[in-house]
């Protein structure tokens, strides 16, 4: 399958990739970052904020949809911070490996993007994520990396082999963008579903001690 192949729509994306491939993926980002976090908390039940009386039916139709200054900061994280990060890091891994198909080659590129350029994502998320929850200094940064990393990394070293091999056998390289950015989303709405499901639990949990 080649890009003149594809579906109108799908042809016209993969040609603003290749012609502005860092603006196309930050746009994208922004966008699946921002209906990440509109569907996690809409799939988990998140209670909508109240809005204030006098205020027009449009602030509430927001509120109950869940779009939120907390979507519009994932939108912005995904726009500045998510997109050039990976665009440069998984660029210099294809780059690195350009023109090597055996399966010595296959291998080592999953293990040096388990071991080199997970590690800096995950990091650069936790810390990103801790700011936009209202994280006040680096500590609280540094906390936050610290009790998340782990439990992060794993997931990501459980499915980035998995995700990197059908990539390397089945898609081709024209197509990389499209479909880690649909994994990526489909991935990073169930985390996102689960950790707030997990936080209202733990809020619930709370309140019942307290009674």
């Amino acid at each position: 399958m080649n890009a003149s192949g594809a579906h109108p729509l799908l042809a016209r994306y993969l040609s603003a990739l290749a012609s502005h491939p860092l603006r196309t993926k930050a746009l994208t980002t922004a966008l699946l970052c921002f209906l990440q976090e509109i569907l996690g908390s809409n799939l988990a039940g998140v209670p909508a904020l109240k809005v204030p009386k006098g205020y027009p039916l449009f602030y509430k139709l927001l509120a109950n949809a869940h779009i939120n200054a907390r979507a519009m900061k994932m939108a912005i994280y995904g726009f500045l911070i998510s997109a050039p990060l990976s665009h440069f890091l998984v660029g210099a891994l294809q780059k690195a490996f350009a023109g090597k198909t055996g399966t010595r080659a296959k291998v080592a590129q999953i293990i040096t993007s388990n071991l080199l350029i997970s590690p800096i994502q995950v990091s650069v998320y936790l810390a990103s994520m801790a700011i936009i929850s209202g994280a006040k200094s680096m500590n609280d940064i540094v906390k936050t990396i610290h009790s998340g990393f782990w439990s992060v990394i794993r997931v990501s070293w459980t499915i980035n082999p998995l995700v990197i091999a059908i990539a390397q056998n089945y898609i081709p390289l024209h197509l990389w963008v499209p479909f880690f950015n649909t994994v990526q989303f489909v991935l990073g709405t169930y985390l996102n579903y689960r950790v707030k499901k997990l936080r209202m639990r733990n809020d619930k949990e709370e309140l019942d001690k307290g009674k």
